[in-house]
Parts: structure tokens; sequence; C-alpha cells
């Protein structure tokens, strides 16, 4: 599985950033075609962009009055100069694109076959029907453009939670300057209704914020002095001011709007299939068209070449492959901006896929399915003074960003000041080694006073909830107790996953006797506790040798070889670490176990739905292709059946951008 630490996709992202605050912007070469061939035209909107279409449509309409409604046959040269006219209105861009691409030696594509289909009509007096075909195949261009760029807007809206301006006190005045002119440290001023600009603190004493831009929750978020404001979040209530802590550029959002970005370039499997099919099967109906054309003059007795021709023609039409270009990856769009809107980042679209499959869903327990906010329960020392036992052990976890170690320096407050700590180590899964105001320290848990042969008493393994276990100079000074609360929706996020036929696994560097409560009480299949780093991989190993489709949860920091182990690596709360939204493959932007159901849901809809489409329209376009063969079909059946399967595909596709998880 392609990963998001791949180093090309390392460079590509670090070049996108830099066009971004350069201003720098990377013109499409003059000869690229997009399926979008509007070209500069498509700076306009509606009916404007399309006057040529809608002129050539109005020509047509007119004639096929004259001529079935009030049965008046126009003479034959006024009908092909007016017929013709109609025809370069509607046609003229495919033409030029057909002209371009064959000039290069592409002729096996949809504008080729239109260009040939469409003028062949003409050489053999079909003037209508051959206008016909290059008006509706436009119409149905036209329609594909507008859900294109639809789908994509879901995703392009994200854009604009990003504010182009921004307040900044400078010589204790306000000054609207460009926020990536800001620098570190500057206080910038939020009134009520505005977007914060960039990432800082808050200086002010409490704000209100919506944060529905990044975590797809609209409900209030109260912020109090000193924690992390992020860009993007609008504020509601009072003017409040934030100290810069990172670069325009370097904001959470400017990296989640670049990963969004360039999730719609990283193509699914279904999408590649679907390309490459689309190679092989131009030239081969290319072909038959061919073989239907002259082979039947081998096996026919009153071959006539006109009929022969029309039915080839038809079935150029038919064959065109444009329902299924436009409509897959217009499908993954929306599973995008679905997720998106959600609180959901997939990276790409080949990771939607990736979720239909998965079976199985390991998580890590703290901050995944418990809030991770840790409080101090109880100080048991030994031999040392209670106080004096908490302000040595939280003088040394201060130096870790541990959540439990958090608890710790948080409930000993101001009294670990001045405390002098040397010779820093952290022990992967264990604890923290150094010397402390002297002394030599070790916090951590039981396996740390193992692994350094340090005896202790055998009744507090027998504690259920979580504990910091200290030794100072290689004696058992005592433990602190620690309790975690497990997050509202965990016990239905894993209902849920039962439900969908998944199984749960909880893996945990805590004890087992903690993982088992918590297990017990969220309703996991399996947990395994007091595990390192590398036993969460063994573990995740295990199960993909069953042969089971894994995702694995967690903070995608510490558990990064866990999460490049796994099928598709899920990052919880992905805006509270840079680190966090380039390791994962998917993000939850806030804390809820439940998003992860619903990031396989959005999955398994995209999926359906995209595949709905290939079978709709190779099923029509297999028996519209027989008809044509056989003479039955005209191309006035030919184009309708082919732009209706292609506008019913489109229809589908956009359905998911309307959809609930």
């Amino acid at each position: 599985m392609e990963h998001i630490h791949n180093e090309h996709r390392k460079a590509a992202i670090a070049q996108t950033a830099a066009n971004k605050t350069t201003g720098i912007r990377k013109e499409p070469h003059p000869e690229d075609d997009s399926h979008d061939h509007a070209g500069e035209e498509k700076k306009k909107s509606g009916w404007k962009a399309h006057w040529d279409l809608l002129l050539a449509l109005l020509i047509l309409t007119v004639l096929l009055v004259l001529e079935y409604g009030f049965r008046i046959e126009l003479p034959k040269i006024s009908s092909l100069v007016i017929n013709l006219i109609a025809y370069l209105l509607a046609g003229r861009k495919v033409l030029e694109l057909a002209f371009r691409k064959s000039k290069r030696g592409d002729i096996f594509n949809e504008f080729v076959l239109m260009s040939v289909a469409t003028i062949g009509a003409f050489v053999i007096g079909e003037y209508e029907e051959g206008v016909a075909v290059m008006v509706f195949y436009q119409i149905g261009e036209w329609f594909q453009d507008a859900a294109v760029n639809n789908a994509k807007g879901s995703i392009k809206a994200l854009f604009d939670v990003r504010p182009d301006e921004v307040t900044v006190i400078r010589n204790n005045a306000p000054l609207v300057a460009d926020p990536s002119i800001i620098e570190l440290g500057e206080t910038i001023q939020i009134k009520p209704g505005e977007k914060v600009a960039l990432d800082g603190e808050l200086l002010s004493e409490n704000a209100s914020f919506n944060t529905a831009a990044l975590t797809g929750e609209s409900k209030p978020d109260t912020k109090y002095k000193g924690e992390t404001i992020l860009a993007g979040m609008i504020n509601l209530n009072t003017v409040a001011e934030v100290k810069v802590n990172a670069l325009f550029k370097d904001s959470k959002l400017s990296k989640i709007l670049e990963m969004v970005q360039d999730a719609t370039a990283r193509k699914s499997q279904t999408q590649l299939f679907i390309s490459k099919f689309a190679k092989v099967y131009t030239p081969i109906v290319f072909f038959l068209a061919v073989a239907v054309c002259f082979v039947p003059y081998v096996f026919v007795d009153d071959y006539n070449f006109q009929t022969w021709f029309y039915r080839a023609l038809v079935f150029l039409v038919i064959s065109c492959p444009c329902a299924l270009v436009v409509s897959i990856p217009l499908g993954y769009f929306g599973g995008i901006g679905l997720a998106s809107r959600n609180g959901i980042l997939f990276k790409g679209g080949n990771f939607l896929d990736v979720m239909t499959k998965v079976n199985t869903v390991v998580m890590d327990k703290t901050g995944t399915l418990t809030k991770g906010v840790f409080k101090v329960q109880q100080v048991v020392p030994f031999n040392i003074d209670e106080k004096e036992l908490v302000k040595l052990t939280a003088a040394l976890e201060k130096n870790s960003i541990h959540p439990i170690a958090k608890a710790v320096a948080e409930y000993a407050g101001d009294i670990v000041n001045g405390i002098k700590v040397e010779g820093v180590e952290e022990i992967s899964g264990r604890g923290l080694k150094g010397n402390v105001d002297g002394k030599e320290m070790l916090a951590g848990n039981v396996k740390l006073l193992k692994k350094f042969n340090i005896s202790y008493p055998s009744e507090i393994e027998k504690i259920v909830n979580t504990i910091v276990v200290t030794a100072i100079n290689n004696h058992y000074a005592g433990y602190i107790t620690i309790a975690d609360e497990i997050k509202n929706d965990a016990v239905q996020a894993v209902k849920d996953m039962h439900s969908l036929n998944i199984k749960t696994v909880m893996l945990s560097g805590d004890k087992q006797s903690v993982v088992d409560e918590v297990a017990k009480k969220i309703g996991i299949d399996e947990a395994y506790g007091d595990l390192l780093p590398e036993g969460k991989v063994e573990k995740v190993q295990k199960l993909k040798d069953e042969g089971r489709h894994i995702a694995f949860v967690g903070d995608g920091v510490n558990d990064a070889p866990v999460v490049a182990l796994a099928d598709a690596g899920i990052a919880m709360g992905g805006l509270g670490s840079d680190a966090t939204i380039e390791t994962a493959d998917v993000v939850v932007q806030n804390d809820q176990p439940h998003k992860i159901v619903s990031a396989i849901k959005i999955g398994k809809i995209t999926r359906s739905i995209v595949w709905q489409n290939i079978i709709m329209a190779m099923t029509v376009k297999v028996f519209v292709l027989i008809l044509g063969a056989g003479g039955v079909a005209t191309l006035w059946e030919a184009v309708i059946a082919d732009v209706g399967v292609a506008l019913l595909a489109i229809l589908n596709a956009v359905r998911i951008q309307r959809m609930k998880v």
C-alpha cells in the first residue's frame, strides 16, 4: 500500500506548500487536453459560456420542426449549409481537440470517435443526425462539467475557510494585513464572526469558537487562556486576542488543505482500472466499427456500403467511454467531499476503496477510545513524604508529552518550579529516567522497574487503574494512580462496527487489568495490554497473517510502525499533531470513535455507486452496440443512449454529496 510518508510524496507536498507561499502557479502544458474542453470559456458561467451550443440546438430544432412538423423540405444545398453552421457551432472545440490529439498520434479517444461519426453522417447525407450527435454529446459534456465542478466545489469550499486578511496589533494599534506576512510571536485580534487566520495561543481569558470547518461539528467550543486556537475556527461572542505560534503556510489548516487538494490526484484502483480499460476498449470498438462496415461485404449478397457504413457510425457513437471516464472520478470526488464535510480527511480515492475491505479495526486505547484526559486519583508514597514524591515525579514527567505524564505535572502545579532536571531519557513503552535535584529517578510502569531490577510490592500489579511507579536512587518510592474516562460515543461506535461484521481489537501499553476493564465496558472483541510498540506490530502482523484486512486507529505518531503495517492507518484528533496528518491514510479531525464507522460507510457508499455506474454504462452500451450492428438502432438512438447513460451515471454519482452517514 502506498503511504503518505513516501519520499516523493513529501517532495510533492513541500513543492505545493512552496508554490502557495510564493504565489507560484504551475501553468498547464500548452497541449494538455483535459476532459474539460471548454478552455477559457469555463471562466464564464451558465449559458454565456455555451451560447454557440445553444444556437446550434436552436437551429437543429427549427430544422426538425420544419421537416417533421410542417413537412417542409429545404433544398439540399441550403440544408447542408445550415446544418454545417450548426455543426461547427456545436462541435468546433471537439474537432479542434480531435485534430490536436491525432497530430500527436492519439487517435483512439472520444473526440476522434465523435468527429469521425459525425463527419461520416454528413458524407452519407444524414445532416440532421450528424448535428444531433454533436449537439447532444456537447449537452452531455455540459452537464458532466457542471457535475464535476460541483463535486470539486464541495472540496474547494474548504479553501474558503482560510481568511485573506487578519488584524494584527503593531505599535499598540490594530492593522489589517495579509496573513502570510504575520510573524511568529505577533498578536492578532479576532472580532466576533471573524475566522481565525493563524494558529496560536489564546491571550484572552476565554472565547467560544465554531470549529465546524475543521471538525465537521458545529457545536461551540469554549477555549480558555493559554489553550491552542487553530486557523479556520470562527470567533462567536467576544473580541479575542491570539499570540501567533505558526506561520500562515505552517498552520494546521494549510496542511489539511494541501492534503485534501492532493487527495483528488490519488486515484483509486477502480479509476486506474477504468483508465487502462478505456485505452484498450476504445481501439477495439474502433476496429469493430471498421469490421461492421466492411466484413459483411464477404457474407452478405446484397451488400450496400452506405447501409453498413451508417451502422458503423452508430457503433462508434455508442462506444464512446465518456460515461465511465467522467462518472467514476466524479464518484470519488463526491466521496472525498462527503467525508470532508463530516470531519474525515481521506488522503485519496484509493483509501476509500481500502476502507470497503476492512473487516478488522484495531484501536489504541488512550486518546482513541478513552478521552486521554487523565486525572491523579491517589498518591501512595513509600519511605518518602507525599509532597516530595509528587514534586520529584512531576519534575521528571514534565519532560514527556504523554497524557499520563501531563496529568502528573498538572497535579503538581508550581511546586516543580526551580527543580534541576538533567539527563532525561525516554525508555519506549516503559517511562522516563533522569537526574532530578541530584537524585537518580525512574517514573513509569512496573516494566520500567523490572528493567532496572528494582523490587516493588507485588500488590501494586493488582491495581486496576493506571499507575505511575517511581524509584529514587534505585529504590522503590511509591506510586500515583491515574484515571481516564471512556469517550461518550465509544460504546455505540463499537456496536455499529459489529453490525457491519467488523471485528474489534484494542491494543495498549497500559497494564492488562486496565485494558480488560475498558474492553469489557465498551464491548471490544479482543484486548491486549502491556504492549511495547513492537508488541503492537506483532499483534497486527498476526491478524494480517490470518487474512484480515486491518484499519489501525491511533495517534499516528507513537504508533507509526503499526500505521505503516495496517491496510489503512487512521489518526484520531488529527488537528493536534502535524505528524498525525503526515503519517495516517485517513485523518479524523475530531476525536470521535464513531467517525471510524462513518469513514467505512462513506467508502462503501462510494464504491457501491461507482460500480452501479460501471455496470449500468456497460450494459446499456453493449445492448445498443448489438442493436446498432444489427441495423435496429439509428444514430438518434445511439446518441440518446450515450448521453442518457452518461447523465444517469452523473446523477447517480452526485447523490453521494447529499447523503448522510
